[in-house]
Parts: C-alpha cells; structure tokens; sequence
C-alpha cells in the first residue's frame, strides 16, 4: 500500500497563511509522504478549478510526487437547484481537472440528504433511484477518460456502509466503487471493523482518519467535538491516537484484495505538522505488519 495525505489535511496551514496551496505538495514531500490527494480547491481571485488545475499539477511535478486522487463535492438531491442532471453535468468540469492533475480516481458526494422543505418521503431509499442516475452519468462520462470515480462514506446521510454498497451496487458499473474513510463510519454510529468488511470488496481509495469517542450521555466536552448521528461525540485524532481500530480495517482491506493508496485525512485539534509526522510513522507502522 502507499500512503499519501489528503491536501484537506493542510487547510488550516493555508488559511492561516503559513503556506499556500501550491506549497502543499512540497510540504507533503518533506514529511515523507509518498503521493497526494487534493481537495477541493480553495481559489484564489480570478481563478477556476480548470485554470488552477495546472498549477497544482505543476508544483506537484516539481515535489516528484503524483496525485493519486481528487476529492470534490456534489449534491444530487440539493445541488444545481435540485436538478440531478445539471448537477451530473457540473461534474464533467470537475472530471477534466482530475485529467489534468493527473489522478486515477475522483470521489464526488451523493448527497447530504432532501431539502428541508421536502414534503412527503424522505429516506434513502427514496433518495436510491436519484443517486444511481448521477452516479452512472459522472462514472461514464469519467470512464472515457481513463478516470474511475468513487463515492464516500461521508455526509451523515449517505454514511452507513449499508447504504454505500447500495449505491455502489445500483449503478453497477465497473468504474464506480468506493472511497471508504475507516474513520467516517463512528459518524453514522457503525463499528468501522465491520463497516469496511463490508466495503472492502469495492475499494479503489481509502482515507485513514481517527477519532476520540465520548459517549452521548456524558458532558457536552466542548470546543473541537460534534456529534454522532445518535449523539456521541467526536473529535479528529492523530492516527493512531484515537478509538479507530485502524491496523485492523487495514488488515480486513488487505484480506479483500486492497493494495492502493491509504490517504490520511487530518482533522484533529494539534498543530498538523505534528499530527500529520506522527500520523504518518504510526500509519507506515501498522502498514508494516500487514
């Protein structure tokens, strides 16, 4: 397996101006990563996804580091004014600048669930046959361009492997499988051990993140927590720090096959130059004993 970052992992270095997003990749480099994910860009004036597109690729060419992966956005049900269609066909901007950075694989979003204002049903299931047309129209117009596409466990609404897999499996199609974030299942209250079980056989990107868990009974802990589908509290952790049982979804990952990249995904309270090295060392570690 590799282990690459997510530049998402950087952003609070880039908003605070102690680097820019075109120092990400070196910044990667230096703390020995061996490939990169981008996030979604954060733009500078007069810049668009296609015009920056380049630049990033460029200063990654000039890390020696390639971007394996580009995570982007996207509602079905609440983007492009509800209309899944023009969302679908916003997205074919979105594949042409994972063309130019150079990625293997794009993960979009389904949805983050029906508008407030949505009368009548409002379950998955009622959501179903909406995400699969997406899904299919993105991973086609994608499949033509040597890019598969991915959709995460991510989003409290289309969270729980269990609906995951059944997105996965209603588009059918072999260029759309899974982003699975082994951390992002305690989101939707799911064992990630048994949640990336599940998944694993669709894998074709894995984000590795942490987390500390405190049960919803107790106090409210503060500052740098939320909360669970069902009320527990969280907060992001250097990996291997947290309750994630990561060497062990690592372990179910390699069993079914697995061997790409396994992407950190930072997002806890320490300065992330320290939670990103010793996350880092713990990851490559785990790796190991596989």
């Amino acid at each position: 397996m590799q282990i690459g970052v997510s530049s998402y992992s950087f952003s609070r270095l880039v908003r605070s101006g102690a680097i820019s997003q075109l120092d990400v990749p070196s910044k990667a480099r230096e703390l020995g990563f061996d490939v990169l994910e981008f996030s979604t860009f954060q733009l500078p004036p007069g810049e668009t996804p296609l015009t920056f597109a380049p630049k990033i690729r460029e200063a990654a060419d000039q890390a020696g580091l390639a971007i394996a992966g580009y995570t982007i956005g996207a509602d079905f049900l609440r983007g492009s004014g509800g209309d899944w269609k023009a969302e679908a066909k916003r997205l074919e901007d979105e594949v042409r600048v994972a063309q130019i950075l150079g990625c293997p694989v794009m993960r979009h979003d389904a949805t983050s669930g029906f508008p407030p204002d949505r009368k009548g049903a409002r379950s998955f299931t009622d959501a179903l046959p909406i995400l699969i047309q997406g899904c299919r129209a993105v991973t086609e117009f994608a499949a033509d361009r040597g890019i598969r596409t991915t959709v995460e466990n991510h989003g409290f609404f289309c969270q729980d492997s269990e609906r995951v897999e059944r997105l996965i499996c209603g588009v059918n199609h072999p260029n759309f499988g899974a982003l699975i974030d082994i951390g992002n299942f305690l989101c939707a209250d799911e064992s990630p051990d048994t949640a990336v079980g599940r998944l694993a056989p669709y894998a074709y990107h894995v984000h590795a993140k942490d987390f500390h868990v405190k049960d919803g009974t107790t106090p409210d802990p503060g500052e740098g927590w939320f909360q669970s589908r069902a009320g527990r509290y969280l907060r992001g952790a250097i990996i291997g720090h947290g309750d994630v049982p990561v060497g062990v979804c690592l372990r179910i990952l390699k069993k079914a096959g697995y061997n790409g990249v396994v992407s950190i995904e930072f997002e806890g309270m320490e300065d992330p130059n320290l939670g990103l090295r010793v996350g880092l060392a713990n990851l490559r570690r785990f790796v190991s004993t596989l």
